[in-house]
């Protein structure tokens, strides 16, 4: 040895006890355990200390509007309470009142509607486990235990109840679990009726073939009902049954009409001759029109809005009707007499974007939510005299100030056909957050869903806290930009949509805030494909992909859907079973191109997903991490298509946050 080593050696072991000592302080810090109904792969331990420092982000708590009372000036609404799990039903007594709760399960409700005549019961619908089965139950009080009022082999949607009597509407679809082989060829919707008081002699009505049926409207009469036929998000048809016969025929189109649009019913007139109904036929965006019955006249209803009507409410005698439109990803409300479709005086509302809106019966008594950028669902009222009034108010953490969040702006930028595309984007506050920020690109399901104004809940705290700018691209085929626009990514052009984010990434390195080095992309069900697909397409350009209930492989995908979805699902994707098709789903696949993802990823999956299988996540995990790239795995035992309860969104945003430190911002 010589004499230089010799110096160097006692330094050396000095340097290398040191190191040891760090890795057993860290080692000896308290991490968090996850719960027993999650599964963890690859994702190092989560350190307490982190996950109190930003617990408070995940405890901002709103409120949504459910249902008002049929005679009482009080409503149900749905709320996770401080310290509770999943959201549940609350009553309302009035405007600001202390709110008192209905259900306590460990699932969430998924909706819920008082007796029509008085109120003196709800039912409400509620799944197990995030596996979609909903059941509905009748529920009498504070105190009483729920009622079951279903088969729980099916999977049952409320349809409203009848104008003059107690009597519930509501569909029931087959799972594959009761299927010879665990699927179906063909899928039947049966549409019963019920007095919920009395479930043992419930009425079917009809057996209608496929999964896309539902009720609109009921005649004010009782006679009559109004079917929605839903087939793609651009194509739907409405139907009239004789309730008494279960006999139906079709309206929109009519008999021999060819034209492809968009119709569903939305109410019927207080004479029982109209129907007023929403639909693409005439224009790009969806409008309101109303039907003549007699003759099957449809009139527009002229409103020189050039973007979907997103949603609508009419008062019980049917003179007011108030819509909801979706102007570049912002919901607000327009005002109209339903009688001559001229446009009313719109009263000054406080600032947001509308989430719902309902008259109520008896006052003419408008209820609307609204969020912002700074703050979830919040409920308030409009009464007959324009005079507005605040229901609830969203929980903010104290340690936080909510009211310093900054709005959202729209992006937008040319693709590779020249098409302009747009986004929305929150910038961490520049003052604390100087120089070229990294970004998370957080891509929307559906894939005919949008990305729209308004809260963002734990995302928060990437901006925030940790300066990274947010993008959430609306690329082609996102509804709210036209019908034309929503059919850019069927079939054989799937692809056309992940160049969008291509040329977003281009877009990025152009703007002298943003770092194009450090790019993330997030994006869950559909979007969980997209964040594959760029995984694939763009690995040299992204620095990692979370990929929460994501297709990984559109062939198994397909076979693999619950069947009451899977035609519904063909006509976005491409129909497998025609070989073409079928050579181009899988050559485009994630899971086929699995070799050119070199940037760690994170799968996020919960085990009872009807829409994704679990199985989509498992195949794409294996293929990855087998070639060597890192690979963190999250499933939640106990969770569907995303997660609901709040312990295990907890852990999966303490992950995100470990990933994003691992790799976006290291």
């Amino acid at each position: 040895m010589s004499k230089r080593s010799s110096q160097l050696l006692p330094a050396l072991l000095l340097a290398l006890a040191g190191a040891g000592l760090v890795q057993a302080q860290e080692a000896a810090k308290p991490v968090l355990a996850p719960n027993a109904n999650l599964v963890v792969q690859g994702i190092p331990p989560v350190p307490q200390s982190l996950a109190e420092s930003v617990n408070a982000y995940g405890d901002f708590r709103g409120h949504g509007f459910v249902d008002w009372h049929p005679s009482k000036r009080e409503m149900l609404i749905a709320h996770r309470k401080a310290g509770g799990n999943t959201s549940q039903l609350f009553r309302l007594a009035g405007p600001m009142a202390e709110l008192e709760q209905l259900t306590d399960a460990n699932d969430p409700v998924g909706g819920a509607s008082y007796e029509p005549l008085g109120g003196r019961y709800i039912v409400f619908a509620r799944a197990s486990g995030g596996n979609e089965v909903a059941q509905l139950y009748r529920l009498g009080g504070k105190g009483k235990e729920p009622v079951l009022l279903t088969d729980p082999d099916l999977r049952h949607g409320m349809n409203g109840w009848l104008h003059k009597s107690s009597q519930l509407l509501f569909t029931s679809v087959p799972l594959d679990r009761t299927a010879q082989g665990g699927s179906r060829a063909q899928v039947m919707t049966q549409l019963w009726i019920m007095d919920p008081e009395k479930p043992e002699a419930k009425r079917k009505i009809a057996e209608l073939p496929g999964g896309g049926w539902g009720v609109g409207s009921v005649s004010w009469d009782d006679k009559q009902l109004a079917l929605s036929e839903y087939i793609s998000a651009n194509e739907a048809r409405v139907w009239l049954m004789d309730l008494a016969t279960g006999e139906k025929r079709q309206v929109l189109p009519a008999p021999g009409q060819t034209e492809r649009a968009s119709h569903g019913p939305v109410a019927f007139s207080r004479d029982n001759q109209e129907l007023f109904i929403a639909t693409t036929r005439f224009s790009e965006f969806r409008e309101v029109a109303r039907l003549k019955l007699a003759d099957g006249t449809l009139q527009r209803l002229e409103t020189g809005m050039n973007w979907d009507v997103s949603g609508g409410t009419l008062t019980e005698d049917g003179k007011k009707l108030a819509l909801q439109f979706n102007i570049d990803g912002r919901d607000e409300l327009r005002f109209y007499d339903a009688q001559t479709f001229k446009p009313l005086p719109s009263p000054r509302l406080p600032a947001g974007s509308v989430g719902s809106a309902s008259y109520d019966k008896t006052r003419g008594e408008l209820m609307f939510s609204l969020n912002s950028a700074q703050g979830p669902g919040q409920i308030f009222s409009l009464d007959a005299a324009g005079k507005v009034q605040q229901w609830t108010k969203a929980y903010s953490p104290p340690s936080i100030d909510a009211s310093k969040f900054g709005d959202q702006q729209i992006v937008r930028w040319k693709s590779f056909d020249g098409r302009q595309i747009s986004g929305l984007v929150n910038l961490p506050p520049a003052d604390k957050f100087p120089g070229k920020r990294p970004v998370l690109i957080n891509i929307h399901g559906g894939p005919e869903g949008q990305s729209t104004m308004g809260f963002i809940g734990r995302n928060n705290y990437f901006v925030q806290e940790l300066g990274i700018a947010m993008i959430q691209p609306n690329v082609r085929g996102s509804s709210g930009y036209g019908k034309t626009f929503l059919d850019l990514d069927n079939g054989f052009k799937r692809e056309d949509s992940v160049k969008d984010i291509g040329a977003l990434l281009d877009w990025i390195a152009t703007q002298p805030n943003l770092d194009a080095s450090r790019v993330m992309v997030v994006g869950g069900s559909y979007g969980g494909y997209m964040v594959l697909a760029v995984s694939t397409h763009y690995a040299d350009r992204i620095v990692g992909a979370i990929d929460i209930v994501g297709i990984s492989h559109f062939v198994t995908f397909l076979n693999n859907t619950e069947s009451y979805r899977r035609d519904l699902r063909r006509v976005e994707y491409g129909d497998e079973r025609d070989p073409a098709m079928k050579e181009f789903l899988d050559k485009i696949s994630p899971l086929t191109n699995a070799a050119r993802i070199k940037k760690p990823l994170f799968v996020v999956q919960g085990k009872n997903d009807p829409r994704v299988p679990y199985t989509e996540a498992e195949q794409i995990v294996a293929k990855v991490r087998d070639q060597g790239t890192p690979v963190w795995y999250l499933r939640a035992e106990n969770e569907g298509h995303g997660f609901a309860r709040k312990e295990n969104q907890d852990f999966l945003f303490y992950s995100m946050i470990g990933f994003m430190q691992q790799n976006l911002l290291k």
